[in-house]
């Protein structure tokens, strides 16, 4: 299981790092560390179900082992000396038997399973990065893999100072914390500094809220250039495995560097890297790992398609852009952002805004006749309205005069040379900077 492939992979840094011996074990490491840091309490760090530690041990099995920490930890030896691995004992493998929900991943192929695997899949589940949707990311990294060791014993300070916050939460307590330590905020000597949790109620019980998947993405951004490759899974009732993730950190990192580029200029500047990185996507994780890569595309802002013209993609709704608060030009921003980023291409925010503004001219400069007016207007809204490059054209054709011609000329020549799916954004970009620009008049 991938589990124990990170938490071999782990152990050979720890080893590095603190100087063990070679043959220094993930057994060793389970007793020394893992056990006493995560189990070794009334409040564990972590949860693997039907595990020793999830069951009660006998009174008799307390008295002997001294504990009941101990006599669960002693179970769970018995269990990996039997030598029938399962899910319980072997974290992300599939049930013991096969009428369990788990079973599909069982095989009749015998496959021999060491102790050291078992016990480096329970370092790896460790390391797990919980984002919302319940989901864990597995990442190997080096310095993503020794910050979220070092954050273990953070976790548990944590729970001490936090009586009443539930336990069992550490790949949740892994997303929290991985974002601090890549954050501006973070100081090794002052390792709390600047990290603030607001916890949610969960079922009466207060926990610790779940990472935006997003959020975590973007803080991979201010240490780690290139493809990065995540391993994501959920570990429940029935296993489920969405598999081997690519995540594109440069194009993600583009959308920083547009944020200056773009919007140097206009006085109202107001959305800075962190507003950026808590964006509200439209894709959850899930989904967002169906598009098949982690990118730009699966970045993109929830509530976008309410703005783009109808029937272009799936749930648009046409509405338009209102300038009403500070939110909301928050919001053009990172929408233009994003679009423009889609696009790859600054010039055509440029170019949008030049129709636009002829649109508006257009509008303002018709003759006082109710009956023209109001089919330059209708002209102006069908273009704005349109849902294929054809619309758009025929659109423009209705409205054509020597003043715009060139104007008209450069948008038909961009809009055909762009895939059929980058129009519904190219004009989406029109629909806002139409919107801008009235506001301002």
């Amino acid at each position: 299981m991938y589990t124990s492939y990170i938490g071999k992979k782990f152990l050979l840094l720890y080893k590095e790092k603190e100087k063990k011996p070679q043959d220094y074990s993930a057994k060793q490491f389970f007793d020394e560390v893992f056990f006493p840091l995560f189990f070794d309490s009334e409040k564990h760090l972590m949860h693997v179900g039907n595990s020793p530690f999830f069951q009660k041990p006998t009174e008799d099995a307390i008295k002997l082992n001294g504990s009941k920490s101990k006599a669960q930890l002693f179970n769970l030896r018995k269990k990996i000396e039997s030598g029938i691995p399962s899910g319980s004992i072997y974290v992300g493998y599939g049930a013991e038997e096969i009428q369990a929900t788990s079973s599909g991943q069982l095989s009749s192929i015998n496959i021999e399973i060491n102790e050291e695997e078992i016990y480096t899949s329970w370092i790896g589940q460790g390391l797990g990065i919980g984002v919302s949707g319940g989901f864990v990311m597995l990442l190997q990294e080096d310095e993503i893999l020794l910050s979220l060791f070092e954050g273990w014993k953070y976790y548990r300070q944590y729970l001490v100072q936090t009586p009443k916050v539930k336990d069992k939460q550490i790949e949740t307590w892994n997303g929290q914390w991985l974002c601090h330590f890549l954050s501006d905020d973070f100081n090794i000597n002052r390792p709390f500094d600047g990290f603030s949790i607001e916890t949610t109620e969960v079922q009466g019980n207060i926990a610790i809220p779940t990472k935006a998947w997003s959020m975590v993405i973007f803080a991979l951004t201010k240490q780690f250039h290139g493809k990065i490759t995540a391993y994501a899974y959920n570990l429940s009732q029935t296993n489920t495995t969405l598999g081997f993730i690519n995540i594109y950190l440069p194009e993600i990192e583009y959308l920083y560097e547009l944020k200056d580029k773009l919007f140097i200029e206009r006085a109202e500047v107001i959305l800075n890297r962190k507003q950026i990185s808590e964006l509200e996507t439209f894709f959850n994780f899930r989904s967002a790992c169906k598009i098949g890569t982690i990118g730009l595309k699966a970045l993109e802002p929830r509530g976008l398609r309410e703005f783009m013209p109808k029937g272009s993609v799936d749930f648009a709704q046409g509405k338009e852009f209102k300038f009403s608060n500070e939110n909301s030009y928050q919001l053009f921003q990172l929408y233009q952002i994003w679009i423009t980023a889609m696009l790859n291409k600054t010039e055509l925010l440029n170019l949008a805004s030049n129709v636009a503004k002829t649109l508006i001219d257009l509008e303002s400069n018709q003759s006082d006749r109710e009956k023209t007016k109001n089919t330059q207007l209708r002209t102006s809204k069908e273009v704005m309205e349109a849902k294929t490059t054809k619309d758009f054209i025929d659109g423009l054709v209705e409205i054509i005069s020597k003043e715009n011609a060139d104007t008209f000329k450069n948008v038909v020549e961009q809009v055909l040379k762009m895939p059929s799916d980058n129009f519904p954004l190219f004009n989406t970009l029109i629909r806002f900077e139409y919107s801008y620009q009235k506001s301002k008049n």
